[in-house]
Parts: structure tokens; C-alpha cells; sequence
């Protein structure tokens, strides 16, 4: 009896089989099909990140859009372990777990605040044009997405960075991008619109910073916001990985939050008003 045949009598509604149906990918004896290209064809010939489009869009990018994409993917491998995912992975890495386990605890933080800033900024981004799209100009779109907006304008400014290094070469290849035709250049309209309407009347500006580049690479590509975070989570486990094998290394056990040789400050409870 052969496979197929084999696969109709344990399942002859083929209902099991469309519990799982997929246009990802295939697998059958010796086949294997990514998104309907033989994996034997990929391999050798296609790129990471060309890879990472085809996966999530289905058809293979061009080699400018692959190249912008990457350059995305790569300003955002690492920050320094004073960002919350890596000091965890770090910190797990000690606790006696694989390197799965860490890279997971580090991944599983990158929430809203910390990870979720690219997401938001597509989504600011997107708020600006459609209001341009009503009929508004450029300007005065994006004041009253500002406006409406919370106090904290993702992709904009950097506790650390007055002028945030990735955001120049990264915006860069985007306007190279648009000159050559590659991207529509809207969202980057949008992303300079803010931030000039965020530098006025201050004496010091208030730059987009790395989530903000690269949720504008991003957006011009074709990603919806969701993906922004996706992408910057797979650029940054690249960062968590790295830590966390250097962290394994050395040999230390438990590593806490702060080094041992300091305490907590310890609050001296108070009562609750009765």
C-alpha cells in the first residue's frame, strides 16, 4: 500500500488533514516545499532575510527589497544587556537551563514596552497618512495624529542617544530606495513629518531613534504593524543568543539582578488606613 492510499484509510474524509492545512509548507517523503519552492532550491541561492519575505509574504522579494530588509534586521540584533530581554537571558543562562530556555525568557518579555515600539510606530505612521489621504496636507495630519496620540510618540527620541547612530544610514537607504523606485517613500514623508513637527520650538530635537527607522523600512516594504514586532524579535534573538552563550561560559551560577556584594533598599511597610 502506498502513502497515499495509506493516508485515505486512516483518514478517509481528509477532515484530519485540513485540520492542519497550511500554504507554508509541504511535507511529504521526500519532499519538502516552502512556500510551493523546493527547499533544494533555496538552499544555496537564497538569503536570510530573503527567506524571512517569502515565508511570511509567499513570493520571493527582489534583491533591493531583500538588501533593505536586512539592513533593518541588522541595526537591531543588540543594545547592550542593560535592556531588560538580555539581562533576563543572561540571568537565565546561569539558572541551569539550554540556551531554548533562555532565548525564550528573553523573547517572552518583549511586550509593549520593551520590543513592541516599532509595531506602534507603523501604526502612527499609517494614523498620519490616512489622515492625508482625507484630503488634509501632510502638516496638518500629522499634528492632529499627534495630537490624538498618547504622550509617548513611539520611534521618537532615545533615553540614551541624543542622535540615535542607526537612524541616519538606515534612513538613508530608504530615500535611496524611493529615488530608484523600490518603495512608495510615503511612510518615510510620514516619519519626517513627525519629527520635524516634534522639533519645533525646542532647543534640543527629538530624532526618530531605531524603532522608528525601521518601522518606516517596514511600512514602505508592505509589513502590517503586527509584523514590525515579529521582525524586530527575530533580529534581536540574534543579540539574545549571543549573550546568552557568552553567559554560559563563565561559569557563574544565579546570577541575579544586581551583583551580590549589593542589597536591596528595603521599605519599611506602612499601615493600611482602616
Amino acid at each position: 500500500m502506498n502513502d497515499t492510499n495509506a493516508q485515505r484509510e486512516i483518514d478517509p474524509t481528509g477532515a484530519v488533514a485540513e485540520w492542519w492545512a497550511t500554504s507554508v509548507s509541504r511535507m511529504e517523503p521526500g519532499v519538502i516545499e516552502l512556500r510551493g519552492h523546493p527547499v533544494q532550491d533555496l538552499i544555496g541561492t537564497t538569503s536570510l532575510p530573503a527567506m524571512i519575505w517569502l515565508m511570511l509574504r509567499g513570493d520571493l522579494p527582489t534583491a533591493r527589497q531583500a538588501a533593505l530588509l536586512e539592513a533593518a534586521q541588522v541595526a537591531a540584533v543588540d543594545h547592550g544587556p542593560q535592556a531588560p530581554s538580555i539581562a533576563i537571558a543572561r540571568m537565565a543562562a546561569t539558572c541551569g537551563v539550554g540556551l531554548n530556555n533562555a532565548v525564550a525568557s528573553a523573547v517572552n518579555t518583549l511586550g509593549d514596552s520593551h520590543g513592541g515600539a516599532g509595531e506602534q510606530c507603523v501604526q502612527l505612521l499609517n494614523d498620519v497618512l490616512d489622515r492625508e489621504a482625507t484630503g488634509l496636507d501632510l502638516e496638518t495630519a500629522t499634528e492632529r495624529t499627534v495630537a490624538e496620540w498618547p504622550r509617548y510618540l513611539p520611534g521618537f527620541g532615545h533615553r540614551f542617544h541624543p542622535l540615535d547612530p542607526r537612524r541616519d544610514p538606515l534612513l538613508s537607504l530608504v530615500e535611496e530606495a524611493v529615488r530608484d523606485g523600490v518603495v512608495p517613500g510615503d511612510h518615510l514623508r510620514a516619519g519626517k513629518a513627525i519629527e520635524a513637527f516634534l522639533a519645533r520650538g525646542r532647543n534640543k530635537p527629538v530624532p526618530m531613534n531605531i524603532d522608528g527607522a525601521t518601522a518606516i523600512i517596514y511600512a514602505e516594504l508592505g509589513f502590517p504593524a503586527p509584523l514590525a514586532r515579529g521582525l524586530f524579535i527575530l533580529s534581536r534573538s540574534i543579540g539574545i543568543l549571543a549573550h546568552a552563550w557568552e553567559e554560559s561560559q563563565g561559569g557563574q551560577r544565579n546570577k541575579g539582578p544586581i551583583p551580590r556584594a549589593l542589597l536591596p533598599a528595603h521599605h519599611t511597610p506602612t499601615r493600611a488606613h482602616q
